[in-house]
């Protein structure tokens, strides 16, 4: 049985976590599936699954492969099609990371018009604030907020997120309104800590004379965007927050700007993937399809 065939088998295994229910899916004998990925199992010398009598799944490598081995199948399957009637049409799987509130709020909301323009390709969406390893996660894409490391992908610029500096109408009415920076540190913030570092982020500002950064007061502290805007409408502190987070809160008066003329700098935005070369045709689509959204939510 050749290598792409074992890879089908595999990953079929791990998707029903039965030898059975795949062997059905596949029309083919229990036995041979078992004999496939036993076969796997030599070539690659590892054990690639755990096996009970209840069910099946992968064990940590087993996890592993079973990611490269879904992307390898993808591209067969792709170069396969790029001669058949509708060559036009990329298929495949596409393993994607985006922070958690663009997720919510932009990517999954458009994600139906791009699925009826490409029928052929299935999305593996991450949603998370937490930055993950690309090659080590066996990720196609991943959309990234904020000042990149130097990590070796390729990083393609979509532009940036606008900041502003928001409280509700109980705190402000209770605490008051700041006019000036100098006026932050007799108030609270709701602090914001990295789930990657720990980091808890200053309050930043920019104006004529440069960009400043200041610690303020906090009785809270939150490691997701979702947690530190429900705070700041509960009226526990300001926040500094991309203005498209806001948007509606602004709108219903759930949420007042305050220091308009002290914002933070805008956030840079981009799209991470490993390779410039041999992008697959359903990468690129994505990638096109994200970087228009983006630009269209944002402007």
């Amino acid at each position: 049985m050749d290598r792409i065939e074992l890879f089908r088998i595999f990953g079929r295994v791990v998707e029903c976590a039965s030898f059975t229910r795949a062997a059905d899916s596949l029309g083919l004998p229990r036995s041979s599936v078992s004999a496939a990925v036993q076969e796997l199992e030599n070539r690659v010398g590892v054990r690639l699954l755990n096996r009970t009598t209840r069910k099946v799944s992968p064990t940590h490598d087993g996890s592993a492969f079973y990611e490269r081995c879904q992307r390898l199948v993808a591209d067969v399957e792709e170069a396969e099609g790029l001669f058949r009637h509708n060559p036009g049409q990329p298929t495949g799987k596409l393993k994607v990371d985006v922070p958690g509130r663009i997720g919510r709020l932009i990517v999954a909301p458009a994600l139906p018009a791009f699925l009826a323009r490409y029928p052929g390709i299935q999305i593996d969406l991450g949603v998370s604030d937490r930055a993950i390893d690309l090659i080590a996660d066996s990720v196609d894409c991943a959309l990234r907020v904020g000042p990149l490391t130097d990590s070796g992908l390729i990083a393609r610029p979509l532009g940036e997120l606008a900041l502003i500096n928001v409280a509700s109408p109980a705190y402000l009415a209770s605490h008051g309104t700041p006019q000036m920076p100098s006026d932050l540190p007799q108030h609270l913030a709701v602090n914001y800590t990295s789930p990657s570092t720990g980091r808890v982020a200053d309050w930043e500002w920019e104006d004529a004379d440069g960009f400043h950064t200041l610690q303020l007061p906090a009785r809270v502290s939150v490691n997701s965007a979702e947690a530190s805007i429900a705070c700041c409408l509960a009226g526990l502190g300001l926040i500094q927050i991309p203005a498209y987070d806001v948007r509606h809160h602004l709108a219903e008066g759930e949420l007042v700007e305050v220091l308009p003329r002290f914002r933070a700098a805008p956030m840079p935005m981009a799209l991470l993937y490993p390779h410039r070369q041999h992008l697959s045709a359903r990468l690129k689509v994505f990638i096109d399809w994200l970087e228009q959204r983006m630009r269209q939510a944002l402007a």
